[in-house]
């Protein structure tokens, strides 16, 4: 009986290996051929110049070609439905920023569920906005700035890209942490919306660091703080508003995605080599250069970043009653 039982336990165990031997091959050839990286935006913007660089990265350690499709609108709905319907074999990922978290609250009706529906592959980078005034504005710093626009609620204009991006998020952030009333004025981009605040027809802006820096360096536009945990290196000396707005945080980030089912053999295959490109000295200057620091992470982390994003912006745009444009 003894040895019965020990024969069947050796067979069973023999029987349960086989099925992974397939999927272990699959993912050391994997990939065989070449592959998509689908971006929401469109092309010559911090997105698809981040996809390039993963892309070109990800080419040479993979030797497999990685092609950017730019698939902009309806803030990056159509590019994330694209892959959620894309087949689940790692050959077609998207590069995801904060907008699918923002979107699940955002937009009523969607036919996927970007938690559901997606596989985190890795977390690639995070990107701080800056907290710029026109030089006008008679604050030099975050708490006279919140001093001032409790003086005056109501008339200090506050610009976006555009209803839902994450600098308009990250505004509504602040006013509800804070308590100001200030205006939403949303603009189709960054570009418009920085002109005008140079302009002075807005008073203030969360905006992206790498978009912003190099007016704030020219004196075109004042800086009061960054949205990121910890201070930057490019504005060493900028203070964050969690140094005065204590647990207020609001970076982007990017990463990228599966669709769901994706082998996790091939996620965690595309994971390493992720996370293997971002310690290169090359790849880490060149995320400094677009104002973002690495982030580096398993599958799970990333999944833990998506759903903590989802919830805070859920909160944030039920508060301000945000609407898609």
């Amino acid at each position: 009986m003894t040895l019965r039982r020990r024969t069947f336990l050796h067979l069973a165990a023999g029987a349960a290996a086989l099925p992974a031997v397939p999927h272990i091959a699959r993912a050391q050839a994997f990939p065989t051929r070449p592959m998509r990286i689908i971006i929401g935006f469109a092309a010559g913007g911090p997105t698809d110049i981040l996809a390039r660089l993963m892309a070109q990265s990800l080419s040479e350690r993979m030797g497999q070609q990685f092609i950017i499709e730019a698939k902009p609108g309806a803030g990056a709905n159509i590019a994330t439905e694209m892959v959620v319907r894309a087949p689940a074999d790692g050959y077609t990922l998207l590069l995801s920023d904060a907008s699918p978290a923002i979107n699940a609250t955002l937009y009523d009706k969607l036919s996927f569920n970007f938690i559901r529906d997606i596989a985190p592959v890795a977390s690639i980078s995070r990107h701080p906005l800056v907290m710029a005034v026109n030089p006008s504005v008679p604050a030099a710093t975050g708490p006279e700035f919140i001093a001032y626009a409790k003086a005056n609620p109501g008339k200090i204009n506050m610009a976006s890209p555009g209803n839902g991006t994450p600098p308009h998020v990250g505004g509504e952030l602040f006013k509800l942490m804070t308590g100001v009333n200030m205006v939403h004025v949303p603009y189709r981009g960054a570009t418009p919306a920085l002109t005008d605040l140079i302009g002075g027809q807005v008073q203030v802006m969360f905006a992206g660091l790498a978009g912003a820096i190099q007016h704030i360096k020219a004196g075109s536009l004042r800086a009061l703080a960054v949205t990121a945990e910890k201070r930057v290196d490019v504005l060493p000396d900028l203070a964050t508003v969690a140094e005065f707005v204590p647990g207020y945080e609001a970076s982007g980030w990017f990463g990228l995605c599966a669709p769901k089912n994706t082998p996790v053999e091939i996620t965690d295959k595309l994971n390493k080599e992720i996370n293997a490109a971002l310690t290169d000295p090359k790849m880490i200057a060149r995320l400094a250069d677009l104002g973002g620091t690495v982030l580096v992470g398993s599958p799970a982390d990333f999944g833990k970043l998506i759903a903590a994003e989802t919830e805070k912006w859920a909160r944030v745009i039920k508060f301000a009653n945000i609407k898609p444009e």
